[in-house]
C-alpha cells in the first residue's frame, strides 16, 4: 500500500487529471524566503521575507518586507504581497525570517529588528493586515527601534519563533549566530509573554537541546506541538556543509528537549544547496494534516523547467545563494511520535477540498503561474494591496485546481486597470491553450492606478474543472493591473461522502476485507477521501499480483488466502464505513503477514482512537491473529485503519462480540510473545506438494504448530521445496519449505 500523488488521486475522486507543471514553490514570479506558518479551522498560512531588492551578483542579503499567503485547499495560494515593510515603517531597519501565530481570530508576528538589534511585535485582524504594534502599555515600543526583546548575550539575535498554546500562553524564542560567550552549540532563547501583547515576563531562559550531534543549532529556532509533546526545531550549524532543520522533543515548553532527529535535509533540487547557506522552516497542522513550509533554490536553479525570473535589478541568472523560493510538503510522524523525514517533492501536497469559484479572489490566487509579476502597494495602518501585472505579449496565465463549478458558471468578473486598448483575459480549461470558455477585454481606464469592472458571460464550466487557466492577452507588456476576480453561477457541486464498497456498511459483529475499503466521496472538504497512499505505483500488480481496484494505487494482491492489502507504510490508512449493532465491548482479530517486528497499526472511530495494534511475525507466507479489545458505540460510523509501523500484509478483519472473545475463526495467536490461545484446541490439517498431492494428515494446535511437525516429520524429506499446509476446519493455509 502506497501514498497516491495529489494528481492521481484527485483524477480519481473528483475527475482531477495529473498535471504536467509541479506545483512547487508556490509563488514563480518573485524570490522568497525565511518562510513560517500558522492555521486555523479555515486556511493554512504562510509569512516570508523577500530575496527580490538583492542585486543578481548579490553576496549578502537586502531583506526588508514581509509577505503573506493563504490557502483552503493546499493547492491554491492567495499571494497577498508585503503586508510590512521596514522600508515605511519610522523606527524599524530590515526585516528578516520571521515568526507567525494566530488565536481567537488574532494574527500576531514576530520579527527580528534590522537583523539582530531586537525582537519586533506585531498584531493583526487578518493575515493581510493592517499591522499594528502589539506591545502593552508602559512598555517599550516597537516604533522605538530596540523591540520588545533585547538579545540576552546571543550574537545576532534573529530568527525568532512566536508559539501560543493550547491556553493562550504565548512564548517567543530566538537565536543565531555565535560569539565567545555564546556559542552555537547553545544559543537560543526562550521567553514567556503575559496574555499575547504584553513584554516578556522576566528575563529569557537558555533552551537546552540534549544528546545533540556533531550538528549543531545555529537559527531558525521553531516551537509546535503535537499530540501534548512539544517539538523545538532548528537550522542546524555549517560546519557540516548545508544546514538541515533538526529537532527535539519534550513534555514541558520550555524544555529541556532531547535530540530527535532531522526533519528536513537540504531542500535544494539539480544539485545541493551552496556550502555555508541557510536552511529554514516552519510547522503547522492543518485539517488533519501536519505540513513544512521551507525555502530552496527552485526557480533560481531553473528546475524542473521554471522560469529563472530576473533579479530585482533586471539582471538574468541571479546568484542563487541569495536568491530563493519556498515550497511546501507535507510531513508525517511515526507512531512513537518522531518525525519522518521530509521528502521534498515537485507536487507538493494533495489538494484536500475542491475551489469554490463563487467568492471575490485577489488577483494572485492560483496553484500555478506563468510570465507575471506583481506590484504591492504597502501602506502603513492598512491591508495590504497586491496587483497582478501580466506579461502579456508573452505566454502569460494563472492557473487555478481543482475548480468546482457545480450545475454551471454564467459569468466572469475582474476588477482590472488598463493603459492599452484590446487586453484582454481569456479563459480556458486544460491548458494556457485548452478549451476557451469566455472573453473578457478590459476598459482602457488610462492608466494602471484606475481600476473598472469588467464582466463577460463563460459556457462548458460545469461540474469539477481539473484545471482553471486566466490567459492575459495584449500587444504590451505591463500595460494591465489585476487587482481581483470571481465567477458568477448556479453554486457548487453539492458535496457527495464517501460510501461503502459494496453499497452497504459493514456490520459489526462482523469481518472486513481489507481490500474493500470505502469508495471516496467528491466535493468540500475532507469527506471526499477514504484512503491515503504514499505514492500512485500498484505494487501489487507491479509484482504479479491480480488487478483489483487498480485505479486507487492501493497495493493489493492475490495470495493464497485471498486479495490482501500489503506494502503497508507508516502514514497510510483506509476507511470503511461501519455499523455497529451495540455499544459496548468487542474483541477485534487481523489476520497479518510479516517478517519483522516492528509492524503496527491503530484504529479509530470517527477520529478518536479506539486500538495500538502492535505486529510481529516470521514469515510473509503465514497469516497469524493479532488481537485487540475495543470499545464501540452503536449505530453508522467511519472506520479507519491507520498504519503506524511499516511493512506487513493484512487480509481481513473480524469483530467479535465482548471483551476477549473467541476468535470466530477458532486459530488466534495472541501477538504477544505469539502465545498460543486455547492450547488444548487441536485441528486437522493437510500437508500437499506443488503438483496438489496430499502427502500427509496430522493434527496441531496451530499453523505455526503445524510447520514445525512437518520439518520435523522425517516423511518431509520425500517431499523436496515448498509444500502447503493446509488447516482443514477454517481453509487457513501456510507455505512451509524443507530440504533433504
Amino acid at each position: 500500500m502506497k501514498l497516491l500523488k495529489k494528481a492521481t488521486m484527485f483524477g480519481l475522486l473528483a475527475g482531477f487529471g495529473v498535471s504536467a507543471l509541479a506545483d512547487n514553490p508556490i509563488s514563480t514570479y518573485h524570490y522568497l524566503a525565511d518562510p513560517g506558518a500558522a492555521a486555523d479551522d479555515d486556511y493554512f498560512y504562510i509569512i516570508t521575507d523577500s530575496d527580490d531588492p538583492a542585486p543578481y551578483n548579490s553576496n549578502g542579503y537586502k531583506i526588508y518586507a514581509l509577505y503573506a499567503f493563504r490557502s483552503r485547499d493546499m493547492q491554491n495560494w492567495t499571494d497577498y504581497g508585503i503586508i510590512y515593510d521596514a522600508r515605511k515603517v519610522s523606527g524599524i531597519n530590515d526585516i528578516w525570517a520571521s515568526g507567525i501565530a494566530v488565536h481567537n481570530g488574532t494574527f500576531y508576528i514576530v520579527f527580528p529588528d534590522g537583523g539582530g538589534g531586537g525582537i519586533g511585535y506585531i498584531k493583526a485582524p487578518a493575515i493581510e493586515g493592517p499591522w499594528t504594534n502589539a506591545v502593552g502599555q508602559g512598555k517599550d515600543k516597537l516604533v522605538g527601534g530596540r523591540g520588545i526583546i533585547g538579545c540576552d548575550g546571543v550574537s545576532w539575535c534573529f530568527d525568532p519563533g512566536i508559539f501560543i498554546d493550547d491556553d493562550g500562553t504565548t512564548y517567543v524564542t530566538w537565536g543565531g549566530g555565535e560569539s565567545t560567550s555564546r556559542p552555537n552549540t547553545d544559543n537560543f532563547d526562550i521567553v514567556k509573554l503575559n496574555d499575547a501583547k504584553n513584554a516578556p515576563v522576566g528575563n529569557g531562559s537558555h533552551v537546552k537541546v540534549n544528546n545533540l550531534p556533531t550538528r549543531k543549532m545555529l537559527e531558525a529556532s521553531y516551537i509546535h506541538k503535537h499530540k501534548g509533546t512539544y517539538y523545538f526545531s532548528y537550522s542546524t550549524g555549517w560546519q557540516q556543509g548545508a544546514p538541515t532543520i533538526d529537532y527535539g522533543t519534550s513534555n514541558n515548553v520550555m524544555g529541556p528537549y532531547t535530540w530527535k532527529g532531522t526533519i528536513l535535509g537540504d531542500p535544494s533540487m539539480n544539485g545541493r544547496s551552496i556550502n555555508g547557506n541557510n536552511n529554514h522552516h516552519g510547522i503547522a497542522e492543518f485539517k488533519g494534516h501536519s505540513y513544512v513550509v521551507y525555502h530552496d533554490r527552485r526557480i533560481a536553479k531553473g528546475h524542473n523547467g521554471l522560469e529563472i525570473i530576473p533579479a530585482d535589478d533586471g539582471q538574468p541568472k541571479p546568484n542563487e545563494g541569495y536568491h530563493r523560493s519556498v515550497s511546501v510538503d507535507e510531513m508525517f510522524y511515526n507512531a512513537d511520535g518522531t518525525i519522518q523525514t521530509v521528502k521534498v517533492t515537485d507536487e507538493g501536497p494533495a489538494q484536500i477540498e475542491n475551489f469554490d469559484p463563487y467568492d471575490w479572489y485577489p488577483a494572485l490566487t492560483s496553484s500555478k503561474q506563468k510570465g507575471i509579476r506583481s506590484r504591492s502597494n504597502f501602506v502603513q495602518g492598512k491591508a495590504a494591496e497586491h496587483v497582478l501585472l501580466p506579461l502579456s505579449s508573452k505566454e502569460s496565465w494563472l492557473r487555478v485546481s481543482g475548480v468546482d463549478f457545480g450545475t454551471a458558471a454564467t459569468g466572469f468578473t475582474v476588477e482590472a486597470a488598463s493603459a492599452a486598448d484590446n487586453n484582454k483575459i481569456e479563459i480556458r480549461t486544460g491548458s494556457a491553450t485548452g478549451t476557451l470558455a469566455g472573453t473578457c477585454t478590459l476598459k482602457n481606464t488610462g492608466n494602471k492606478n484606475t481600476y473598472a469592472e469588467n464582466k463577460c458571460e463563460v459556457e462548458g464550466l460545469k461540474g469539477i474543472v481539473k484545471q482553471l487557466f486566466l490567459v492575459f492577452k495584449g500587444d504590451r507588456d505591463s500595460t494591465m493591473a489585476i487587482k481581483a476576480w470571481g465567477f458568477e453561477g448556479s453554486g457548487t457541486t453539492p458535496p457527495e461522502p464517501q460510501k461503502p464498497f459494496s453499497g452497504k456498511a459493514w456490520d459489526i459483529p462482523g469481518k472486513i476485507e481489507m481490500e474493500d475499503f470505502d469508495i471516496p466521496g467528491s466535493g468540500r472538504g475532507s469527506e471526499i477521501k477514504s484512503y491515503s497512499e504514499n505514492d500512485s505505483e500498484d505494487h501489487g500488480v507491479e509484482n504479479g499480483g491480480k488487478s483489483y481496484r487498480e485505479d486507487t494505487g492501493v497495493d493489493i494482491y492475490k495470495k493464497a488466502t485471498g486479495y490482501v492489502v500489503g506494502y503497508n507504510q507508516s502514514g497510510e490508512w483506509l476507511e470503511y464505513t461501519v455499523n455497529v449493532k451495540d455499544d459496548g465491548d468487542y474483541t477485534m482479530f487481523a489476520s497479518v503477514a510479516t517478517d519483522n517486528s516492528t509492524a503496527s497499526f491503530t484504529l479509530s472511530i470517527d477520529g478518536k482512537s479506539v486500538a495500538e495494534v502492535p505486529v510481529a511475525g516470521d514469515s510473509w507466507d503465514d497469516f497469524i491473529k493479532v488481537k485487540a479489545n475495543v470499545t464501540l458505540p452503536a449505530g453508522e460510523h467511519i472506520l479507519r485503519f491507520a498504519i503506524t509501523g511499516d511493512w506487513f500484509d493484512i487480509d481481513y478483519m473480524t469483530f467479535a462480540k465482548g471483551k476477549d472473545a473467541k476468535d470466530p475463526d477458532e486459530e488466534t495467536i495472541a501477538l504477544k510473545g505469539f502465545r498460543v490461545l486455547g492450547a488444548d484446541a487441536v485441528a486437522n490439517f493437510d500437508v500437499f506438494d506443488l503438483t496438489g498431492k496430499k502427502v500427509s494428515s496430522f493434527t496441531a494446535r496451530n499453523i505455526h504448530e503445524a510447520k514445525k511437525l512437518w520439518r520435523e516429520n522425517p516423511q518431509s524429506r520425500n517431499v523436496q521445496g515448498v509444500c502447503i499446509i493446509r488447516n482443514r476446519q477454517n481453509g487457513a493455509v501456510a507455505r512451509v519449505r524443507t530440504t533433504r
